[in-house]
Protein backbone atom coordinates (compact mmCIF):
# COMPACT_ATOMS: atom_id res chain seq x y z
CA UNK A 1 0.00 0.00 0.00
CA UNK A 2 1.06 3.61 -0.37
CA UNK A 3 2.83 5.00 2.45
CA UNK A 4 2.70 8.80 2.08
CA UNK A 5 2.51 10.21 4.77
CA UNK A 6 -0.60 12.91 3.23
CA UNK A 7 0.97 15.87 2.59
CA UNK A 8 -0.19 16.03 -0.78
CA UNK A 9 -3.80 15.11 -2.09
CA UNK A 10 -3.89 11.58 -3.53
CA UNK A 11 -4.80 12.10 -7.21
CA UNK A 12 -7.75 9.87 -8.43
CA UNK A 13 -9.90 9.27 -11.19
CA UNK A 14 -13.21 7.55 -11.61
CA UNK A 15 -14.59 5.05 -14.28
CA UNK A 16 -18.10 5.18 -15.26
CA UNK A 17 -20.76 7.27 -14.30
CA UNK A 18 -24.02 4.78 -14.82
CA UNK A 19 -24.25 3.17 -11.26
CA UNK A 20 -26.82 4.66 -8.95
CA UNK A 21 -23.93 6.25 -6.85
CA UNK A 22 -21.66 7.36 -9.56
CA UNK A 23 -22.23 11.30 -9.02
CA UNK A 24 -22.18 10.95 -5.03
CA UNK A 25 -18.95 9.77 -5.08
CA UNK A 26 -17.65 12.22 -7.62
CA UNK A 27 -18.93 14.93 -5.54
CA UNK A 28 -17.32 13.43 -2.78
CA UNK A 29 -14.24 13.14 -4.55
CA UNK A 30 -14.20 16.88 -5.42
CA UNK A 31 -14.82 18.11 -2.05
CA UNK A 32 -12.05 16.16 -0.06
CA UNK A 33 -8.90 17.64 0.51
CA UNK A 34 -6.98 14.62 0.05
CA UNK A 35 -7.97 14.06 -3.15
CA UNK A 36 -7.42 15.62 -6.45
CA UNK A 37 -9.67 14.58 -9.24
CA UNK A 38 -7.86 14.40 -12.79
CA UNK A 39 -10.62 12.60 -14.91
CA UNK A 40 -13.24 10.92 -15.37
CA UNK A 41 -14.17 8.16 -18.40
CA UNK A 42 -17.20 6.83 -19.59
CA UNK A 43 -17.73 4.29 -22.70
CA UNK A 44 -20.54 5.43 -23.56
CA UNK A 45 -20.50 8.43 -26.21
CA UNK A 46 -23.87 9.64 -25.90
CA UNK A 47 -23.71 8.99 -21.76
CA UNK A 48 -20.98 11.55 -21.70
CA UNK A 49 -22.62 14.05 -24.22
CA UNK A 50 -25.48 14.41 -22.24
CA UNK A 51 -23.56 14.91 -18.78
CA UNK A 52 -20.24 16.92 -20.23
CA UNK A 53 -20.77 20.50 -19.12
CA UNK A 54 -23.91 20.02 -17.23
CA UNK A 55 -24.72 21.30 -13.34
CA UNK A 56 -23.35 19.46 -10.67
CA UNK A 57 -20.02 16.93 -10.49
CA UNK A 58 -20.05 15.89 -13.85
CA UNK A 59 -20.12 19.54 -15.44
CA UNK A 60 -16.87 19.97 -13.04
CA UNK A 61 -13.95 17.35 -14.22
CA UNK A 62 -11.79 16.50 -17.00
CA UNK A 63 -13.29 13.95 -18.90
CA UNK A 64 -10.91 11.08 -20.54
CA UNK A 65 -11.02 10.30 -24.61
CA UNK A 66 -10.85 7.07 -24.21
CA UNK A 67 -9.94 3.81 -21.59
CA UNK A 68 -6.63 3.10 -22.31
CA UNK A 69 -5.67 7.06 -21.77
CA UNK A 70 -7.50 6.51 -18.13
CA UNK A 71 -5.54 3.18 -17.59
CA UNK A 72 -2.34 4.44 -18.74
CA UNK A 73 -2.10 7.75 -16.56
CA UNK A 74 0.08 6.38 -14.71
CA UNK A 75 -0.15 9.39 -11.87
CA UNK A 76 -3.79 7.70 -10.92
CA UNK A 77 -2.84 6.00 -8.13
CA UNK A 78 -7.23 4.81 -7.28
CA UNK A 79 -10.42 5.13 -9.07
CA UNK A 80 -13.45 4.88 -8.34
CA UNK A 81 -15.29 2.21 -10.29
CA UNK A 82 -18.82 3.39 -11.28
CA UNK A 83 -19.81 1.87 -13.94
CA UNK A 84 -23.40 -0.18 -13.99
CA UNK A 85 -23.95 -3.57 -12.80
CA UNK A 86 -23.66 -4.95 -15.78
CA UNK A 87 -20.22 -3.40 -17.08
CA UNK A 88 -18.50 -2.53 -13.50
CA UNK A 89 -16.61 -6.05 -13.06
CA UNK A 90 -14.62 -6.15 -16.37
CA UNK A 91 -14.05 -2.49 -15.76
CA UNK A 92 -12.70 -2.95 -12.06
CA UNK A 93 -10.55 -5.79 -13.81
CA UNK A 94 -9.03 -3.72 -16.64
CA UNK A 95 -8.09 -0.86 -13.41
CA UNK A 96 -6.23 -3.93 -11.53
CA UNK A 97 -4.15 -5.02 -14.34
CA UNK A 98 -3.41 -1.75 -14.82
CA UNK A 99 -2.17 -1.11 -11.30
CA UNK A 100 -4.81 0.78 -9.57
CA UNK A 101 -6.60 0.65 -6.56
CA UNK A 102 -9.84 0.54 -6.89
CA UNK A 103 -12.91 2.27 -4.61
CA UNK A 104 -15.74 -0.25 -6.48
CA UNK A 105 -19.39 0.39 -5.62
CA UNK A 106 -21.26 -2.93 -5.59
CA UNK A 107 -22.34 -5.55 -6.36
CA UNK A 108 -19.26 -6.74 -7.96
CA UNK A 109 -20.83 -8.95 -11.14
CA UNK A 110 -22.55 -11.61 -11.30
CA UNK A 111 -19.24 -13.87 -12.79
CA UNK A 112 -18.19 -15.28 -9.96
CA UNK A 113 -14.47 -16.70 -11.25
CA UNK A 114 -14.01 -13.48 -12.36
CA UNK A 115 -14.56 -11.69 -9.03
CA UNK A 116 -12.64 -14.44 -7.33
CA UNK A 117 -9.97 -13.89 -10.14
CA UNK A 118 -9.70 -10.08 -9.65
CA UNK A 119 -9.42 -10.09 -5.82
CA UNK A 120 -6.27 -12.87 -6.44
CA UNK A 121 -4.89 -10.48 -8.88
CA UNK A 122 -5.20 -7.45 -6.65
CA UNK A 123 -3.80 -9.11 -3.73
CA UNK A 124 -0.70 -10.08 -5.86
CA UNK A 125 -0.08 -6.35 -6.61
CA UNK A 126 -0.81 -5.19 -3.17
CA UNK A 127 -3.64 -3.13 -4.20
CA UNK A 128 -6.74 -2.35 -1.97
CA UNK A 129 -10.24 -2.95 -3.51
CA UNK A 130 -12.91 -1.52 -1.42
CA UNK A 131 -16.60 -1.67 -2.34
CA UNK A 132 -19.12 0.42 -1.99
CA UNK A 133 -21.20 -0.33 0.60
CA UNK A 134 -21.46 3.24 2.17
CA UNK A 135 -23.95 1.54 5.15
CA UNK A 136 -20.65 0.18 6.89
CA UNK A 137 -19.77 4.01 7.63
CA UNK A 138 -23.41 5.27 8.60
CA UNK A 139 -23.18 5.21 12.96
CA UNK A 140 -26.67 3.35 13.46
CA UNK A 141 -24.84 0.06 11.83
CA UNK A 142 -21.52 0.88 13.25
CA UNK A 143 -23.20 1.05 16.62
CA UNK A 144 -25.42 -2.30 16.30
CA UNK A 145 -22.09 -3.67 15.21
CA UNK A 146 -20.15 -2.71 17.58
CA UNK A 147 -22.70 -4.35 20.24
CA UNK A 148 -22.47 -7.31 18.56
CA UNK A 149 -19.06 -7.65 18.36
CA UNK A 150 -18.58 -6.92 22.33
CA UNK A 151 -20.93 -9.07 22.96
CA UNK A 152 -23.65 -6.83 24.90
CA UNK A 153 -26.55 -8.88 22.82
CA UNK A 154 -25.33 -12.34 23.76
CA UNK A 155 -25.26 -14.73 21.04
CA UNK A 156 -27.19 -13.53 17.71
CA UNK A 157 -29.81 -15.45 16.78
CA UNK A 158 -31.50 -13.51 14.21
CA UNK A 159 -31.01 -10.70 11.94
CA UNK A 160 -33.98 -9.04 10.09
CA UNK A 161 -33.80 -6.39 7.39
CA UNK A 162 -35.92 -4.59 5.05
CA UNK A 163 -34.70 -2.32 2.28
CA UNK A 164 -37.93 -2.12 -0.67
CA UNK A 165 -37.77 1.05 -2.85
CA UNK A 166 -40.29 2.46 -5.26
CA UNK A 167 -38.95 1.47 -8.94
CA UNK A 168 -39.65 3.10 -12.50
CA UNK A 169 -40.18 1.18 -15.66
CA UNK A 170 -37.07 2.23 -17.16
CA UNK A 171 -35.28 0.99 -13.59
CA UNK A 172 -36.90 -2.59 -14.11
CA UNK A 173 -35.97 -2.94 -17.41
CA UNK A 174 -32.08 -2.80 -16.13
CA UNK A 175 -32.63 -5.00 -13.39
CA UNK A 176 -34.21 -7.42 -15.15
CA UNK A 177 -30.96 -8.71 -16.81
CA UNK A 178 -29.57 -10.00 -13.45
CA UNK A 179 -30.84 -13.15 -11.95
CA UNK A 180 -32.45 -11.90 -8.84
CA UNK A 181 -33.56 -8.70 -10.30
CA UNK A 182 -33.71 -5.94 -7.57
CA UNK A 183 -32.30 -7.79 -5.39
CA UNK A 184 -29.00 -8.40 -6.75
CA UNK A 185 -28.74 -4.38 -7.16
CA UNK A 186 -29.52 -4.16 -3.43
CA UNK A 187 -29.54 -6.89 -1.19
CA UNK A 188 -25.50 -6.83 -0.62
CA UNK A 189 -26.03 -3.83 1.42
CA UNK A 190 -27.82 -5.78 4.10
CA UNK A 191 -25.58 -9.30 3.06
CA UNK A 192 -22.41 -6.57 4.06
CA UNK A 193 -24.12 -6.15 7.63
CA UNK A 194 -25.14 -9.75 8.02
CA UNK A 195 -21.79 -11.66 7.18
CA UNK A 196 -19.97 -9.18 9.35
CA UNK A 197 -22.49 -9.94 12.22
CA UNK A 198 -22.38 -13.38 11.86
CA UNK A 199 -20.10 -14.93 9.36
CA UNK A 200 -20.46 -17.24 6.62
CA UNK A 201 -23.74 -18.69 6.44
CA UNK A 202 -24.35 -23.10 5.69
CA UNK A 203 -27.24 -22.43 3.73
CA UNK A 204 -28.86 -20.01 1.41
CA UNK A 205 -32.27 -19.64 -0.10
CA UNK A 206 -33.94 -17.33 -1.70
CA UNK A 207 -37.33 -16.18 -3.42
CA UNK A 208 -37.97 -13.79 -5.95
CA UNK A 209 -41.64 -12.71 -7.59
CA UNK A 210 -42.19 -10.07 -10.21
CA UNK A 211 -45.61 -8.51 -8.71
CA UNK A 212 -46.21 -5.03 -9.55
CA UNK A 213 -43.85 -5.56 -13.28
CA UNK A 214 -44.51 -6.94 -16.52
CA UNK A 215 -43.04 -9.59 -18.52
CA UNK A 216 -40.28 -6.97 -18.80
CA UNK A 217 -39.24 -6.68 -15.65
CA UNK A 218 -37.19 -8.33 -12.66
CA UNK A 219 -37.85 -9.84 -9.83
CA UNK A 220 -39.48 -7.20 -7.87
CA UNK A 221 -40.70 -8.94 -4.86
CA UNK A 222 -37.64 -10.77 -3.02
CA UNK A 223 -36.45 -12.69 -0.29
CA UNK A 224 -33.35 -13.74 0.98
CA UNK A 225 -33.14 -16.65 4.11
CA UNK A 226 -29.38 -17.34 5.24
CA UNK A 227 -29.29 -20.06 7.83
CA UNK A 228 -26.28 -20.43 10.19
CA UNK A 229 -25.05 -22.95 12.66
CA UNK A 230 -26.97 -21.26 15.12
CA UNK A 231 -29.38 -18.42 13.67
CA UNK A 232 -31.03 -16.98 10.91
CA UNK A 233 -31.19 -13.95 8.84
CA UNK A 234 -33.97 -13.02 6.49
CA UNK A 235 -33.36 -9.61 3.85
CA UNK A 236 -36.21 -8.65 2.04
CA UNK A 237 -36.88 -5.91 -0.85
CA UNK A 238 -39.49 -5.03 -3.19
CA UNK A 239 -39.42 -2.31 -5.69
CA UNK A 240 -43.58 -1.08 -5.02
CA UNK A 241 -42.94 0.22 -1.69
CA UNK A 242 -45.11 3.57 -1.45
CA UNK A 243 -42.39 6.34 -0.42
CA UNK A 244 -41.39 7.57 2.07
CA UNK A 245 -39.84 3.81 2.43
CA UNK A 246 -39.75 2.04 6.04
CA UNK A 247 -36.09 0.35 6.01
CA UNK A 248 -35.81 -1.32 8.86
CA UNK A 249 -32.79 -3.40 10.26
CA UNK A 250 -32.86 -6.01 13.24
CA UNK A 251 -30.43 -7.71 15.32
CA UNK A 252 -32.10 -10.40 18.33
CA UNK A 253 -29.53 -11.99 20.18
CA UNK A 254 -29.57 -13.90 23.75
CA UNK A 255 -29.02 -11.16 26.11
CA UNK A 256 -30.71 -8.31 23.54
CA UNK A 257 -31.81 -6.95 20.80
CA UNK A 258 -31.18 -3.80 18.33
CA UNK A 259 -33.40 -2.17 15.95
CA UNK A 260 -32.17 0.53 14.09
CA UNK A 261 -35.72 2.02 13.68
CA UNK A 262 -37.17 3.17 10.09
CA UNK A 263 -36.27 5.13 8.38
CA UNK A 264 -32.47 3.65 9.21
CA UNK A 265 -31.38 6.43 6.55
CA UNK A 266 -30.63 8.71 7.53
CA UNK A 267 -30.26 7.37 10.97
CA UNK A 268 -31.95 8.79 14.04
CA UNK A 269 -32.72 6.08 16.84
CA UNK A 270 -32.02 2.43 17.63
CA UNK A 271 -34.40 0.75 20.07
CA UNK A 272 -32.19 -1.38 22.53
CA UNK A 273 -33.57 -3.84 24.54
CA UNK A 274 -31.14 -5.66 27.41
CA UNK A 275 -32.07 -8.59 29.43
CA UNK A 276 -29.55 -7.16 32.31
CA UNK A 277 -28.15 -3.71 32.42
CA UNK A 278 -24.44 -3.39 31.11
CA UNK A 279 -21.85 -1.15 29.32
CA UNK A 280 -24.20 1.87 30.79
CA UNK A 281 -27.05 0.78 29.71
CA UNK A 282 -30.24 -0.23 31.48
CA UNK A 283 -32.35 -3.58 31.61
CA UNK A 284 -35.30 -3.58 29.60
CA UNK A 285 -35.86 -0.91 26.34
CA UNK A 286 -34.31 2.50 25.57
CA UNK A 287 -33.87 4.65 22.78
CA UNK A 288 -30.37 5.53 21.58
CA UNK A 289 -30.03 8.32 19.85
CA UNK A 290 -27.86 8.16 16.87
CA UNK A 291 -26.13 11.01 15.45
CA UNK A 292 -27.74 11.41 11.69
CA UNK A 293 -25.53 11.48 8.80
CA UNK A 294 -27.21 12.02 4.89
CA UNK A 295 -26.10 9.38 2.33
CA UNK A 296 -23.26 11.83 0.69
CA UNK A 297 -22.17 11.99 3.83
CA UNK A 298 -21.06 8.19 4.31
CA UNK A 299 -19.86 8.29 1.18
CA UNK A 300 -17.35 11.16 1.97
CA UNK A 301 -16.62 8.43 5.00
CA UNK A 302 -16.17 5.99 2.75
CA UNK A 303 -13.10 7.58 0.72
CA UNK A 304 -11.76 8.45 4.34
CA UNK A 305 -11.05 4.93 5.15
CA UNK A 306 -10.32 4.55 1.38
CA UNK A 307 -7.43 6.98 1.33
CA UNK A 308 -6.37 6.61 5.24
CA UNK A 309 -5.58 2.70 4.38
CA UNK A 310 -3.43 4.17 1.06
CA UNK A 311 -1.35 6.07 3.03
CA UNK A 312 -0.82 3.36 5.57
CA UNK A 313 -2.18 5.12 8.32
CA UNK A 314 -4.83 1.91 9.05
CA UNK A 315 -5.74 -1.40 7.88
CA UNK A 316 -8.39 -1.78 5.48
CA UNK A 317 -11.71 -2.00 7.11
CA UNK A 318 -12.52 -5.11 5.35
CA UNK A 319 -10.73 -7.98 4.18
CA UNK A 320 -10.55 -8.91 1.02
CA UNK A 321 -12.11 -12.47 2.50
CA UNK A 322 -14.74 -10.57 3.86
CA UNK A 323 -15.08 -9.20 0.10
CA UNK A 324 -15.47 -12.33 -1.02
CA UNK A 325 -18.07 -13.69 0.96
CA UNK A 326 -20.70 -10.63 0.74
CA UNK A 327 -20.55 -11.60 -3.24
CA UNK A 328 -20.78 -15.53 -2.91
CA UNK A 329 -23.64 -15.38 -0.48
CA UNK A 330 -25.26 -12.64 -2.89
CA UNK A 331 -24.79 -14.81 -5.95
CA UNK A 332 -25.91 -18.40 -3.25
CA UNK A 333 -28.71 -16.73 -3.18
CA UNK A 334 -29.56 -15.59 -6.46
CA UNK A 335 -29.28 -18.81 -8.29
CA UNK A 336 -25.96 -17.97 -10.04
CA UNK A 337 -23.60 -20.20 -8.22
CA UNK A 338 -24.24 -23.34 -5.98
CA UNK A 339 -25.36 -23.17 -2.43
CA UNK A 340 -23.01 -25.08 -0.31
Amino acid sequence: MTTDSGAQPLKMAQYGTRHGHAAGKLQAMQDSPDVEVVGLFEPDADRRAALEGADGPFGRVRWYVSEDELLSDSSVVAVASEGENAESLPQTEALIDAGKHVWYDKPAGEDWPRWQRVIEKAQAQDLLIQMGYMFRYQHGFCQIAEWVHTGLLGDVYCTRAHMSTTLDDASRVKLARHQGGLFFDLAGHMLDQVVWLMGRPTRASGFFRTDAGDSTSGSDNTLGVLEFENGLAIVDIAGMEPRPVARRFEVYGTRGSAILLEPFEPPHTIRLCLEEAAAGFQAGAQNVPVTTQSRQQTYEQELVAFVATLRGQQPPDRSPEHELLVQETLLRLTGRIEDN
